[in-house]
């Protein structure tokens, strides 16, 4: 799975934010499960910035969000992310795709 999230930060508060999305990268990245990541900038947008990881299933990243090392190293900067859906299933040819249900029954 790919998980993309996107921050709108200020340029002045750019190379702050950078050094503070590395170390939430870095803490992703030592959970089982991770498969890789980037962090980049828009080009058109210096404002804009993303974290796009890649993961081995869904339960991965969810595990991975509850680590202690991710909460205490990463979940201040990804909670600064705009809000919008972030988590993605890879389609390939053939995929049966993820079927549209609510999560939970309450």
């Amino acid at each position: 799975m790919i998980v993309v999230n996107r921050f709108r930060v200020p340029v002045a508060d750019g190379e702050t934010f950078r050094a503070d999305l590395a170390t939430a990268h870095e803490a992703l990245a030592a959970c089982a499960g991770y498969a890789g990541g980037e962090i980049g900038r828009n080009v058109d947008d210096p404002e804009l910035w993303v974290l796009s990881t890649r993961w081995e299933n869904v339960g991965s990243y969810r595990r991975a969000l509850s680590s202690y090392d991710v909460k205490l190293r990463a979940v201040m900067v990804l909670g600064r992310a705009i809000e919008e859906p972030s988590a993605y299933e890879l389609v390939g040819p053939g995929t049966t795709l993820n079927i549209e249900s609510p999560r939970s029954l309450g």
